[in-house]
């Protein structure tokens, strides 16, 4: 009687799932809300880390309001003179602040430089965002090395055309690369969101200590962001303090 052979136990490997990695949003400034008797502090000391457990400096960005009294100008923090054009403080309470003037004059800036970089990249093909090219290194740094992202994201015509303008313009007149994503979504959606992030910046930190920033570099979250942001900005009294940070990164 002939036995049966028991058929060879196969083994089975389990492949694990690539890792894909979120690139993070870079934050350089950001708006927190303070208290009165902080904003008094603040304006005299400057201890942001042992305030706010931060660690930056005062960014003075916001436009005083040009109906402010002068025996209100002590509620300002870092109260900048000027000859010409908008006093800049770093904050203060927002009645005192010229949001509406910061929104508009951002909004009218940046349909301004739509207009001239549409001028710069035309004829070239729509170009595929650093994030993108970040996302892929960070995922597998090894297999794509950093060298190669940025070869590859500057290979693009419409990269290379806002360099090479870059490279022949001198002063404050650059493209900023970071904004080609923005800049491809087109000039109401690239205005509408400097009009927005002049006022709510990088990151917002709220009365009660909420951080709110983006969960990406990518524009979609920055979009989110700047939503949550402004809905938040609007629903403050006029007697709430905010305050502009420049972070400082280790």
């Amino acid at each position: 009687m002939t036995k049966k052979t028991a058929p060879a136990a196969t083994t089975t490997t389990t492949v694990a799932p690539a890792v894909v990695a979120i690139p993070e949003a870079v934050v350089h400034t950001m708006i927190v809300c303070v208290s009165d008797e902080l904003a008094r502090v603040l304006d005299s000391t400057r201890q942001l880390e042992r305030h706010l457990g931060v660690s930056g400096t005062s960014c003075p960005r916001y436009w005083a309001s040009p109906a402010i009294y002068p025996w209100q100008r002590r509620q300002l923090i870092d109260l900048r003179k000027a000859k010409t054009g908008p006093r800049y403080c770093a904050g203060g309470p927002v009645r005192l602040l010229d949001l509406a003037g910061m929104r508009h004059g951002a909004y009218v800036g940046a349909s301004v430089r739509h207009a001239h970089w549409a001028r710069v990249v035309a004829g070239t093909k729509a170009a595929t965002p650093w994030p993108s090219f970040l996302r892929k290194h960070l995922s597998d740094p090894s297999a794509y090395p950093m060298d190669t992202a940025t070869a590859e994201f500057n290979r693009q015509p419409q990269v290379q055309a806002m360099r090479m303008y870059n490279a022949a313009t001198y002063g404050p007149g650059h493209l900023d690369l970071g904004d080609l994503e923005m800049f491809q979504a087109g000039a109401s959606a690239y205005a509408n969101y400097h009009a927005l992030w002049a006022l709510c910046t990088d990151a917002f930190l709220t009365e009660a200590g909420d951080r709110l920033q983006p969960a990406s570099a990518f524009f979609a979250d920055r979009i989110t962001y700047l939503e949550q942001a402004a809905r938040y900005l609007d629903s403050l009294d006029g007697s709430q303090r905010l305050f502009a940070v420049t972070l400082h990164h280790s």
